[in-house]
């Protein structure tokens, strides 16, 4: 009998492509929403996904910081995918607005999946908990055994709550036990979007193509397509030996000024607003003094951080180039409409 399979916020972007994977390859799919008024543009997004029998993903509402919504939504379920935890645009000004809510969330779902006898638990965590902050001097490649240094003031509150949320959910295994327990820790995730929303991933194109940055700041990222992050989260609940695992996801290192010219050779005329221009740190340093938002992304000024995968490719991992992923991402944005 097909095994089944629980994700956690089936309607968001990972969350949709992951639902299509696993229903492809033969599970039997439940997804949780915050609201089941979401159910029918779920169904779509995961149809969009690459699943055409969508029709058959169970859905049911749960709420993270609800813990009491988490044992009928396990009923049954043999192996968890739990993607579900906030990605703003904006990072707020009190990282609690996060933190609480991923970590408790991820606690929850963990206590009911172990009490439901769930065999395999894979959480969604990030690089953010792994290279979110300062790079040390420029030097090296971080690997699993890497983690973001809280005590950095600069550590935004994002990466902090993917942090705190994956420690405490590997500090809850090795004292409670329960599920066999990995993480898959995305890079930028980029790929064709599949529900008519900006995400906060496919920001960063869509501004390009829109002509909102009259000059490009230094800033890069290990980058990765969506349906590949899905597949690792697959291939991470099949292998035995990934049990316990950080498997880090993503295919190589973009600056913005890259992701830039790959819109323009790929796009053309469509691409004719994407800037030419680099700012300079001073400025993007100067104007943020009065913009939020800017501020935010200082701390990332010219770092590149580079991010091993060799643990995902030995479970047979194989990721398409960045290169698919940027256009693949300003296609479907351009499809939705969601270029000004």
């Amino acid at each position: 009998m097909a095994q089944r399979a629980l994700v956690t916020g089936a309607n968001g972007f990972i969350g949709a492509h992951v639902a299509a994977e696993l229903g492809r390859e033969g599970y039997r799919v439940r997804g949780t929403l915050r609201d089941l008024e979401q159910a029918e543009g779920t169904r779509q997004a995961i149809r969009r996904a690459g699943w055409p029998d969508a029709s058959e993903v169970e859905l049911v509402a749960a709420e993270l910081e609800r813990p009491e919504d988490w044992e009928g939504a396990l009923d049954g379920i043999d192996v968890v995918v739990h993607v579900a935890s906030p990605l703003p645009i904006l990072q707020p000004d009190d990282p609690d607005e996060l933190v609480k809510p991923a970590r408790d969330g991820a606690l929850n779902v963990l206590e009911a999946a172990r009490r439901a006898g769930v065999a395999r638990f894979v959480m969604t965590s990030s690089h953010a908990a792994v290279c979110g902050s300062p790079a040390r001097d420029g030097q090296g490649v971080y690997t699993e055994d890497d983690w973001t240094d809280l005590s950095d003031p600069t550590v935004t509150p994002y990466n902090r709550s993917k942090t705190i949320a994956e420690r405490a959910a590997r500090q809850f295994v090795e004292e409670h036990g329960g599920p066999g327990f990995a993480t898959v820790n995305p890079g930028l995730v980029m790929g064709p979007i599949v529900d008519g929303r900006v995400n906060t991933s496919s920001e960063f194109v869509r501004r390009l193509l829109a002509g909102e940055l009259p000059a490009i700041p230094a800033l890069g990222f290990e980058s990765v397509d969506v349906r590949d992050v899905a597949s690792l989260h697959r291939l991470v609940l099949e292998h035995p030996e990934a049990e316990g695992g950080r498997f880090l996801c993503s295919s190589e290192f973009l600056w913005l000024h890259e992701m830039a010219a790959i819109l323009r050779e790929a796009l053309d005329d469509r691409a004719r607003r994407v800037p030419r221009l680099r700012a300079p740190n001073w400025l993007i340093r100067a104007i943020s003094r009065f913009d939020r938002p800017v501020r935010a992304i200082v701390p990332d000024l010219g770092e590149k951080r580079v991010v091993s995968h060799e643990g995902a490719e030995k479970l047979g991992w194989k990721p398409r180039p960045a290169r698919d992923a940027v256009i693949a991402t300003a296609e479907s944005l351009l499809e939705f409409g969601l270029v000004d």
